[in-house]
């Protein structure tokens, strides 16, 4: 510390004078027992400048009578020097034993400055100092800022930090401070271990932590940087772990932090004892209550004989039991978990205790923290009130409401003792946090080519808890934009309104000869059935525009600029230059007949109800390694519009954790399409590729349109299914943060049975496709401008292949490789797929 001021002391010699056996701040001096009949007027002030007399005697408390003791003058000292104002104070004694008090004042800072400072800007740290241009200097008050600044830089993760005040004096009792920075460099982790982890390996527990290790991409995150906090919060996540995959006797020991000076660094171990694994032997339920059957709760618990004991599924029984009983009029039931351990047969007998708890009820709700976020939609997130009975089950459901709302950083809900022995008040603690979100993303895929997204969104609207997101995406062949808005809500019921608006253009590429326009409007309902059970209720409404070059709807029959066979050509391949030879109006390379008719049809409106039923109980929805989702959908078109049909799709997807760090992911899917009243249109079929069979090009796969000369649409099919195994594991060989791993799958599947047109019959001027007039058309039958030829195989399209993915900092990338064993004749075969996009 470098100071430009020093307090002067004169205790020492304050004791020897007046031999006064006390302990005193420095710069103290007291009187001697002569002064005890002085009154706080007729004490004198000296060297103060700035802090008027009165001020200073008012710290000095007179006793009976108006005199002043001992002890009065010495709480007035220890005042004084305490309120910071006064760089030394004296007390002498004055002529005929008059009390003196001298004062030297601190000086005034002029500026606050910060020099060396890259990594933390000048605003950030002025906010977090005490210290404030034109207050009172204060060296402890700098010394705690200095303390602050460094601490400031070690929640960055900069633990070499160096901070220097320094004071410069000016004229007029005033002074400079300037703190001088030496940021020194990121102090990451280095290394994270791991002992008495048998059961796990050390890779599998890195993942499941927050704490990473650094390494080449560590600039684009913050997860390598030291942060007790964090790493003692990773202690309670490798507990619950273990908790959740049946060690119920498990204790993460110690977390030891050492700092690496050669490596810069810290290196953190995990001390772990794990004990036994358990399965659950029994599952019984007892209650003390009267008039209540504790059998019928078995259909609440969510653990089962033959399990591994599960802590996560012990819980959510657990509430699920006391939020059920209290609907049955039981509001004070208390549900209490218990578990004989059988140490021999590995097993735990799982006991649920219903029993009478105390009559308390909820005074008040005190919320405290939300500087932004409207009361009301905290509130929201409880299902009791004021006045309600205390039920712990419904105040741990809010709590994790209120989390998974991800508004706020911190929340914590705690009790405290109400007016009267059975009244409980709720104190909500929160802490705030940005919810806004600016992005710009950018990527590429064998199918979209290169594409870029610019969105702009907010999860807490105006502190209301809406949602609302506008993105722009502009790529090589698709383009567009969006509007939603989400109310989750809606009439303060538990039900979400989403409105969607959207445009989106998809230009013709090497998959498909034609382009779409699609404008859109889509509102919807969602409603959380249970935890891992959501239904959606959906209306569509869109309007739908096929877009063709010339040259592939011209309908042309005559040999031309685009069509112009040479002799041999013609000769090779049996064509009758002085005729289509049943070529119809292909004979210069149209498209697809189904997608000419399309153009003509102009503008196609589709309005549609539809319904999606959504099971989930994935451990990650990002990295899944356990569990099952499935997805229902249908839609019935027809509601209104131009076309009908009923679409019904399935996908179900299931993870399960093999030996060590592999897992297994078994994929199976499948969708129908009905015909309800009027045809079916070639752009209502489903189209398939890649996302069915892996190795085959988008559009590769089913029905198509099996002319020579025309362009080869892709036709789609009315029915699919398909089937996947995959096995991923990581590259142990690779640290665990670079994100990569590896993936083996075999694939199947299938689509066909294409029901939309074939023909096109000339019956009058309207119907006909655009260029077919009496004059040009050569038809292959009577009545008719063309008849499509399609391959329909219903042959079972495989494939088996390797893929790599990668959780880079850039966001989810795939790379895949496979390599088709069976296919239709006319597929098209795609062994190279790439995807992926990231949000910078």
């Amino acid at each position: 510390m470098k100071f430009g001021l020093r307090l002067r002391g004169g205790l020492l010699a304050t004791l020897i004078m007046f031999g006064a056996p006390v302990v005193a701040p420095v710069g103290a001096v007291f009187v001697s027992s002569s002064a005890l009949a002085q009154t706080v007027q007729s004490i004198s002030v000296e060297g103060n400048r700035r802090v008027e007399v009165e001020t200073i005697r008012s710290y000095f408390k007179a006793g009976p009578g108006g005199h002043l003791d001992q002890g009065a003058i010495d709480d007035g000292l220890k005042a004084l020097i305490e309120t910071g104002l006064f760089q030394d104070v004296r007390i002498n004694r004055g002529a005929g034993g008059q009390v003196v008090v001298s004062v030297v004042e601190n000086p005034v800072i002029g500026r606050i400055a910060f020099e060396g400072n890259k990594k933390i800007k000048d605003e950030q740290l002025t906010a977090e100092v005490q210290s404030k241009a034109r207050g009172t200097f204060s060296r402890a008050m700098v010394q705690s800022d200095t303390l602050r600044i460094a601490e400031i830089y070690r929640r960055s993760g900069r633990y070499d930090v160096r901070v220097t005040p320094e004071v410069i004096e000016q004229p007029n009792n005033r002074v400079d401070l300037v703190f001088t920075v030496e940021e020194g460099a990121k102090t990451g982790v280095k290394s994270i271990d791991f002992v008495g982890n048998n059961a796990f390996s050390s890779y599998r527990l890195r993942d499941i932590i927050k704490t990473h290790e650094s390494n080449l991409l560590s600039f684009l995150a913050s997860n390598d940087i030291y942060d007790p906090d964090r790493v003692e919060a990773d202690r309670d996540l490798i507990r619950r772990f273990y908790l959740k995959n049946g060690f119920a006797d498990v204790q993460v020991v110690a977390a030891l932090t050492e700092y690496d000076p050669e490596k810069k660094g810290f290196n953190v171990t995990f001390k772990i004892e794990e004990g036994q694994q358990y399965r659950v032997g029994s599952v019984d339920f007892r209650t003390s209550i009267a008039n209540f059957d504790p059998t019928t709760m078995r259909s609440f618990s969510r653990v089962n004989v033959g399990s591994l004991y599960n802590v996560e599924s012990v819980e959510k029984s657990v509430e699920d039991m006391q939020i059920e009983a209290s609907r049955r009029g039981f509001a004070f039931a208390v549900v209490r978990p218990g578990g004989d351990r059988n140490f021999d047969a590995h097993t735990v007998s799982v006991v649920f205790n219903i029993d009478e708890g105390p009559r308390t009820y909820i005074e008040r709700i005190n919320i405290r923290g939300n500087t932004r976020t409207r009361d009301y939609v905290i509130r929201r997130e409880f299902d009791l009130s004021e006045g309600d009975a205390y039920n712990r089950a419904l105040v741990d459901r809010a709590e994790r409401r209120l989390k998974n709302l991800d508004y706020f950083k911190s929340v914590k809900i705690t009790t405290e003792p109400g007016s009267s022995s059975d009244r409980v008040v709720l104190i909500v603690d929160l802490e705030e946090k940005s919810t806004g979100d600016f992005s710009i993303s950018g990527g590429y895929s064998t199918t979209d080519g290169a594409l870029a997204e610019v969105s702009v969104s907010e999860r807490n609207l105006l502190g209301r808890g809406l949602f609302a997101k506008a993105s722009v995406t502009y790529g090589q062949y698709a383009r567009g934009y969006s509007l939603s808005f989400v109310e989750p809500y809606l009439l303060d019921y538990r039900v979400a309104l989403g409105l969607d608006f959207y445009q989106r253009t998809q230009l013709s590429n090497s998959y498909i000869s034609y382009g779409t326009k699609t404008l859109g409007f889509s509102p919807r309902l969602g409603f959380a059935l249970r935890e891992d059970l959501a239904l959606q209720l959906r209306y569509s409404v869109y309007q739908q525009e096929v877009t063709l070059p010339s040259n592939l709807a011209n309908c042309n029959n005559i040999a031309g600029p685009n069509f112009n066979p040479s002799p041999a050509f013609a000769a090779l391949n049996g064509i009758d230059l002085s005729s289509t030879n049943g070529l119809g109006c292909y004979s210069d390379g149209e498209a697809s007949l189904p997608v000419r008719k399309e153009l003509a049809g102009g503008k196609t409106l589709t309005s549609a109800l539809g319904y999606s039923l959504t099971y989930n109980t994935l451990d990650n929805n990002k990295n899944p390694t356990d569990g099952l989702i499935v997805d229902f959908k249908q839609d019935f078109a027809g509601v209104g519009g131009d076309v009908t049909y009923l679409k019904t799709v399935a996908d179900a997807k299931y993870y399960q954790s093999l030996v060590s760090d592999l897992v297994g992911l078994v994929h199976l899917q499948g969708g129908i399409l009905t015909k309800v009243g009027s045809d079916l249109r070639m752009l209502d079929q489903f189209q398939m590729g890649p996302n069915l069979v892996r190795g085959f090009a988008p559009n590769g796969i089913g029905p198509r349109d099996l002319n020579p000369f025309g362009t080869q649409d892709a036709l789609g099919g009315t029915k699919y299914w398909g089937a996947s195994l995959e096995l991923q594991m990581p590259f142990w060989f690779l640290p665990k943060e670079v994100g990569l791993k590896g993936a083996v799958y075999a694939d199947a599947g299938g689509l066909y049975d294409y029901q939309g047109p074939t023909t096109w019959a000339l019956t009058g001027e309207t119907t006909r496709p655009p260029g077919c007039t009496p004059s040009t058309i050569n038809p292959v039958n009577a009545g008719t401008c063309t008849g499509l030829i399609f391959d329909d195989s219903k042959v079972i399209r495989s494939s088996v292949g390797i893929g790599l993915i990668w959780a880079s900092p850039f966001g989810p990338l795939r790379f895949d490789y496979a390599v088709p064993l069976t296919k239709g004749g006319n597929d098209r075969v795609q062994q190279f797929r790439f995807g992926g996009g990231t949000t910078f």
